[in-house]
């Protein structure tokens, strides 16, 4: 194995773990329909994302700050984040994955599980 695919190995390893600190978060908040897809090749601005609902506009805020915490304490480095509250829907990306908290209402509009059908899905 060359010392770049070594390397390359190290970076993914990272990146599934902070997945799954990510999932774990989502998860302890209740958070419902959590998907992660695989869309490397596909996109061109992430690997991965992540899509999860909330039952509300304050659940998608008790998710948002449950991962906030967590990915902080996991020193997990994020590129960027909304914040605008009362949207329905929040992402954070860390740049080699992207979060997506939606409302349910959100979530059917958007439909972003079709927008990325062809992706395969990851099991946590």
């Amino acid at each position: 194995m060359t010392t770049m695919t070594k390397e390359t190995s190290k970076m993914e390893k990272r990146t599934l773990e902070e997945i799954h600190c990510a999932i774990a978060a989502i998860e302890e908040k209740k958070g419902e329909a959590i998907r992660v897809l695989d869309v490397r090749g596909k996109s061109s601005i992430t690997d991965y994302i992540i899509l999860a609902t909330g039952t509300s506009d304050p659940h998608v805020k008790a998710l948002k700050s449950g991962l906030d915490q967590a990915l902080k304490e996991a020193d997990v480095q994020l590129i960027g984040q909304d914040r605008t509250l009362g949207s329905g829907w929040l992402v954070v990306d860390a740049f080699d994955f992207m979060i997506h908290l939606q409302t349910s209402e959100m979530r059917d509009f958007y439909r972003l599980d079709q927008l990325w059908k062809d992706a395969a899905e990851l099991n946590f």
